[in-house]
């Protein structure tokens, strides 16, 4: 078990602290959440009963039989047997925590959400980061790296594509070469796919991890690619029905089990989840070419690369500027939260942007009206 003390998750304080205190957010990851209504609306006559004649009862611990069918149609190797719903970040504990022992190594991909790797540390496992890099051709991961970052008490391997915070996205044929590399070493794969379906263009989503490699562990959910973090339902897939069977035995000390309210509206959202992507990839794109104008227009104090996948993407200020204080001087004067850098444990230089929102739009114009009070071109250099 995880051994205190757990160092502060320095995202979820941060955000704790702001993100219901000011008016506008411009590094949220999720997408514009839908309303219980808009949901309601597409449910069939089948999951319109079960709402209606909805329980208020204990429901089952692996999750709901219909709901956990449901989840199985997004995997080819995948039966309901192998998958475990609970909210995403308890998944993340249960896995870790089913899998891994004080003196094991694990390779973290970096940055990162931070429970991907602090689970890690708290159970006493060396931790070693794989860095996405930032080139000028954009985003990269070394994969010769890879093997240098090997030891033989080696056991876990940790991914997130479409990577938070940055936006990259690996090419097919290098996503089978880190599958690869942890067949090699008979690794453990836990592959974050939270912001999986929301590609542009949707035909360059990657294949789940777990249906390439039986010691995969795939991680999902509805909090991001399908805009209903509210609902608290994610879930583990695993083709080791031992390892999905150690996370539910831990799941007893956690949540018990879902929401039943919960368990019937990601029925509902999954059955549609065509139209739901559809309306979120279209929010993304949107907002994404208006961030292309605004980088364009500010060039000579910001930079980002364009994200290739996902709802989010990292910018950095460029220039002679004091990061320490520019993050609460804009919340201050504007009413503005963007993420800094130091919650991902990078330089203060880089901000995430959230570009599922639709209020993003709004937001980017509030830091546009605050960099033009400031003269920050005067600064630029």
């Amino acid at each position: 078990m995880i051994k205190p003390p757990m160092r502060p998750f320095q995202l979820e304080r941060y955000f704790a602290k702001y993100e219901f205190k000011v008016r506008h957010l411009l590094s949220p990851s999720d997408c514009e959440a839908l309303s219980l209504a808009e949901l309601l609306d597409l449910a069939d006559e089948i999951t319109r009963q079960l709402w209606d004649n909805l329980r208020l009862a204990y429901t089952e611990s692996a999750g709901h039989p219909l709901l956990r069918q449901e989840i199985s149609q997004f995997y080819n190797q995948i039966t309901a047997e192998q998958i475990l719903v609970a909210a995403p970040e308890e998944a993340i504990l249960l896995a870790m925590q089913a899998i891994l022992h004080p003196g094991d190594h694990v390779i973290s991909i970096f940055p990162a959400y931070q429970s991907l790797y602090e689970i890690s540390r708290g159970l006493g496992c060396d931790l070693t980061f794989w860095q996405v890099q930032e080139t000028q051709s954009g985003w990269k991961l070394d994969l010769n790296e890879l093997e240098k970052l090997y030891r033989p008490q080696t056991r876990l391997l940790v991914v997130n594509f479409p990577h938070n915070p940055t936006g990259y996205h690996p090419t097919q044929e290098e996503f089978l070469t880190i599958i690869e590399f942890a067949r090699h070493h008979h690794l453990y794969l836990f592959s974050d796919e939270m912001y999986r379906l929301l590609e542009y263009p949707p035909n360059q989503a990657l294949p789940p991890a777990v249906d390439l490699y039986p010691l995969a562990i795939s991680l999902s959910g509805l909090s991001k690619s399908f805009a209903l973090p509210g609902l608290r339902i994610g879930w583990l897939v695993s083709q080791s029905t031992d390892v999905i069977e150690k996370c539910a035995i831990l799941k007893d000390y956690t949540t018990i089990c879902s929401s039943a309210p919960s368990e019937i509206l990601a029925m509902i959202a999954l059955r549609n989840h065509s139209a739901i992507l559809r309306r979120n990839q279209k929010i993304i794109l949107e907002n994404l070419a208006i961030a292309k104008d605004f980088f364009n227009r500010h060039s000579q104090i910001l930079y980002w690369i364009a994200p290739q996948a996902g709802s989010v993407a990292l910018a950095r200020w460029v220039g002679n500027l004091n990061f320490s204080t520019i993050y609460q001087q804009i919340l201050e004067e504007k009413g503005l939260m963007l993420l800094p850098g130091s919650v991902f444990e990078i330089e203060d230089s880089y901000f995430r942007l959230g570009l599922g929102r639709l209020s993003f739009p709004l937001a980017l114009e509030k830091l546009e009206e605050w960099i033009k009070t400031k003269n920050l071109l005067d600064f630029s250099s």
